[in-house]
């Protein structure tokens, strides 16, 4: 009798530790989203569709290409290591729009000034940082998921006018998807929960 009431309280205990940290995660996305510096980036579309999870726009950032020079501490070996870690600084342009202003790898050698925001990203292994003219870092904010059946015609609008993602970026430099905008028109936001 005893061995079955300590495995159902560690059964309990068990789901206690899932909830919990599935929670954890779900909270920390939401402060990012509530708490975090809002930027405007251009967007261009890839492609819009998952077969498993449905329509999405896969998005690509004048910040997805980095020019080499840009990055102010490029290693003396010029190859990017596994999962390098990119620092790069945006401001704000007369458009709206935010851009890179400069980057680095591992971290920024100064905070941020009040008008700026660091995001960060991975850098992919190989990079030969002595031939590359750009790198190309992994945000984590490279696909934006649609109602079903809304993919295709996204897609085909972001061809003929400007788009923009409403990004939430954290202090360390994680970046959320805040909401998807056509022009000065938000089409879809993405809930906190």
């Amino acid at each position: 009798m005893m061995t079955g009431k300590r495995l159902v309280i560690s059964a309990l205990v068990l789901a206690l530790v899932q909830i919990g940290f599935l929670s954890w995660i779900i909270a920390g996305r939401a402060a990012i989203l509530r708490d975090g510096k809002q930027v405007l980036l251009r967007v261009e579309p890839v492609d819009p569709r998952d077969l498993l999870r449905g329509d999405f726009v896969r998005l690509g950032y004048e910040i997805s290409q980095i020019p080499v020079k840009l990055i102010a501490n490029v290693p003396a070996g010029k190859l990017s290591s596994d999962d390098t870690s990119i620092v790069v600084r945006l401001k704000q342009g007369a458009d709206g729009y935010w851009e890179a202003t400069t980057a680095w790898f591992g971290k920024a050698p100064a905070p941020a000034a009040s008008d700026e925001v660091d995001i960060v990203g991975q850098v992919a292994e190989g990079w030969d940082l002595s031939a590359a003219t750009t790198i190309t870092p992994d945000y984590g904010i490279e696909r934006f998921y649609l109602p079903e059946g809304e993919g295709i015609a996204i897609q085909n609008d972001m061809r003929v006018r400007p788009f923009g993602i409403r990004v939430a970026i954290a202090r360390d430099g994680t970046a959320q998807i805040k909401a998807l905008m056509d022009g000065d028109k938000t089409l879809f936001e993405e809930p906190l929960y």
